[in-house]
């Protein structure tokens, strides 16, 4: 029998694209948003091509592309010497190479536009302050499959067995932005740039709509307890010194005297994403990962419009399951990126002479092979 009308649970960047996913597809869908109000959540967001390809056929890269910054390049840089180590072309290069841009934005500018086109398609209904506790919320219609896409800490993940549990990963995220009008030199303009030093990193890039830039510290950290993100107290902040202590101290110089944003990292372990029925797990709900290889919001666009794929194409049940194993393997690989990259990242010693070594010797070209297969993944259209 063939999928006419979905329950979504969530209203983030993966239920929002599951919803116009599905219209596209003539699939009507009622969303279920806890909140009262979408807000902010976050702060900057990397878009590489593999999902700007998907919201370009959703209808609203335009809108996007009018707001966003294509930067030039992604650079990998000392955090203690300040020199650049490699560069991975990005801007036009990556139009070309990989057939779609590569954008940074705000998450609340991606989140509006989103929303935006759900509230203007007649096949999409959203809900605002609907919260599920122990059963589901009432539909307007009988839903022949219900997406949990409602994050990390998901209520109806616990309503297929085996599916992952959350789990502090060991790393802290300190979120901050800076004035572009206070931003020091040595940040570029026109790039994401990762500063990389022993047990941390530090990622930078403008936000062109908010005249700023994004800055988030990573580091090793304490487990932490089960909140998004609170501002970092002054024993926080005294880790985050100690984690940075031998890098350059004009990087070190920006944490002080600012609002940090003190945010733990959590994962989901592996486990079943569906219920073999009509229940689905979709991006965080299904598979958080660290953002050591900045892909959360690239997979949450691409779960949901490939799962609007397998079931316009499929009876429920088989969908779900063909699904699952589709998106499986490559979260797994992306996971295995993130876990190397971190191990690179952070490199101490020897380890880190011999990476410095190694980036020095690869070309723009033999680097920016490295991440075909994340970027130019093509989502599934007839599966």
């Amino acid at each position: 029998m063939p999928v006419e009308h979905a329950a979504i649970i969530g209203a983030g960047i993966s239920g929002l694209t599951a919803a116009l996913s599905l219209s596209r597809r003539g699939i009507s869908s009622e969303i279920f948003e806890q909140a009262d109000e979408l807000t902010e959540i976050g702060a900057g967001l990397q878009i590489s091509p593999n999902a700007s390809r998907i919201l370009a056929e959703l209808g609203i890269l335009e809108e996007l592309s009018k707001v966003w910054l294509e930067p030039e390049t992604i650079r990998l840089i000392s955090g203690s010497s300040l020199r650049q180590l490699a560069a991975v072309p990005a801007g036009k290069f990556a139009r070309q190479r990989w057939g779609a841009p590569y954008g940074v934005l705000h998450r609340t500018t991606l989140q509006k536009v989103l929303l935006t086109a759900v509230e203007a398609d007649p096949l999409c209904r959203l809900h605002l302050g609907v919260r599920m506790e122990t059963a589901l919320p009432a539909f307007e219609r009988a839903a022949d499959v219900v997406i949990g896409a409602d994050g990390v800490w998901s209520k109806l993940r616990q309503t297929v067995a085996d599916s992952p549990s959350p789990r502090f990963s060991g790393n802290i995220a300190y979120r901050f932005t800076i004035a572009e009008a206070e931003t020091p030199g040595f940040l570029d303009r026109t790039s994401v740039c990762a500063f990389l030093g022993g047990s941390a990193h530090l990622v930078c890039y403008p936000l062109k709509e908010t005249g700023s830039f994004n800055m988030v510290a990573i580091t090793a950290g304490n487990i932490a307890p089960q909140a998004w993100q609170s501002e970092a107290t002054e024993e926080q902040r005294a880790q985050l010194r100690t984690r940075f202590s031998g890098w350059n101290a004009a990087i070190v110089s920006l944490f002080e005297n600012r609002k940090l944003t003190f945010w733990p990292l959590f994962e989901t372990t592996s486990g079943a994403w569906q219920d073999g029925r009509a229940t689905v797990l979709i991006g965080d709900a299904a598979h958080a990962m660290m953002p050591f290889a900045a892909q959360g919001a690239a997979m949450a666009i691409e779960d949901g419009y490939e799962l609007a794929a397998f079931l316009s194409n499929h009876p429920v049940s088989e969908a779900l399951g063909l699904f699952e194993r589709h998106r499986a393997p490559r979260i797994v690989r992306l996971r295995q990126r993130g876990a190397f990259n971190r191990f690179a990242y952070h490199a101490k010693g020897p380890i880190r002479i011999g990476r410095n070594l190694v980036l020095g010797l690869k070309p723009p070209q033999s680097l920016a092979a490295d991440l075909d297969w994340i970027y130019g993944y093509q989502a599934v259209r007839q599966p």
